[in-house]
């Protein structure tokens, strides 16, 4: 499971009890200019043919958790009952989603779009 705790204008991911051996991570720190949004996943992609494991643990169907190449692109896994799950859209970061477990998925996700949603107002892109 992760911890989601807002931090400034950045967002950190802390990985909780053995899933920090399981995923190779114990933490990230992600900014909020590079979260595109968040939503709700309780039926995540974890079957055999889903990606590649490139570091980590992954047992089909039953937990993922570290680094995979899916559809040409790396995303990080934390997940044990999917029904928890959240997916973090990304640009300009190592890598495209973090797929993870937290405990209460519709307000963490809503946590992150709030407060993406708030930098964005208080950081316009000029152009």
């Amino acid at each position: 499971m992760v911890q989601v705790i807002p931090r400034n204008a950045k967002i950190m991911f802390e990985i909780e009890g053995w899933d920090k051996r399981w995923s190779l991570r114990r933490w990230m720190e992600i900014t909020l200019e590079h979260i595109k949004g968040a939503h709700v996943d309780p039926h995540p992609a974890m079957g055999w043919f889903q990606g590649v494991k490139l570091g980590g643990t992954g047992v089909p169907n039953i937990f993922r958790a570290g680094t995979f190449y899916q559809e040409g692109n790396l995303v990080f896994w934390d997940v044990r009952h999917p029904e928890k799950t959240i997916v973090i859209e990304l640009e300009h970061e190592r890598y495209a989603k973090l797929i993870i477990e937290v405990e209460d998925p519709q307000t963490t996700a809503e946590l992150i779009n709030a407060a993406v949603a708030r930098y964005r107002k208080e950081h316009p892109v000029s152009k």
